[in-house]
C-alpha cells in the first residue's frame, strides 16, 4: 500500500494519475549524498527508469561496467537485476550542467524490466503508461 492508501495494483495498472510528489521529500529527509540517474537503452534510446546513485554506487558502476545505483527504499547499493539476470552493461555516464544529476546508456541484457508485467505475463519497461494530454487519463501501451 502506498501512502495514498491505494494498492500496488491500483498505482501499477489503473488509468488515474497518481503521482508521489512526495517521494524527492523523502529522499532527501532520509538519503544524503544522492542523485537522481535517468537510464536510457543505448540501441534505442528508451527510456528505462530513473533511479539514484551516492559516491559508491557510481564508483563501482564505473569499476565494473554494470550499473549499479543506490536504493533509497532499502538504504543500500543495488543492481537492478543482480537475482534476475537482468543487468545494465553501463556504456556511457553523462552529467549535467549543474552536476546534480546524471545520465546513464546502458545495454540491458534483456527487453523488459520493470516489476510489472503486461496480461501476456510478459515484462516490460517502467514507462509503459502514457498520460492523455485532454483527458488526464492514463494509457497503458503494454497492457
Amino acid at each position: 500500500m502506498k501512502a495514498n492508501n491505494i494498492s500496488a495494483q491500483e498505482l501499477e495498472e489503473g488509468k488515474e494519475l497518481r503521482l508521489d510528489f512526495d517521494k524527492l521529500n523523502t529522499i532527501v529527509s532520509q538519503s544524503t549524498g544522492v542523485i537522481p540517474v535517468a537510464v536510457q537503452n543505448a540501441k534505442t534510446k528508451e527510456v528505462i527508469l530513473i533511479a539514484y546513485t551516492n559516491k559508491e554506487a557510481l564508483e563501482k558502476s564505473m569499476k565494473t561496467g554494470i550499473a549499479t545505483f543506490w536504493s533509497t527504499s532499502r538504504n543500500e547499493l543495488w543492481i537492478k537485476g543482480a537475482t534476475s539476470g537482468n543487468i545494465f552493461e553501463l556504456k556511457e555516464v553523462y552529467v549535467n550542467c549543474e552536476q546534480n544529476s546524471l545520465l546513464y546508456l546502458v545495454l540491458p541484457k534483456v527487453d523488459g524490466i520493470c516489476h510489472t508485467h503486461n496480461s501476456k505475463g510478459e515484462a516490460r519497461n517502467c514507462y509503459y503508461r502514457r498520460v492523455n494530454m485532454k483527458t488526464g487519463i492514463l494509457e497503458n501501451l503494454n497492457p
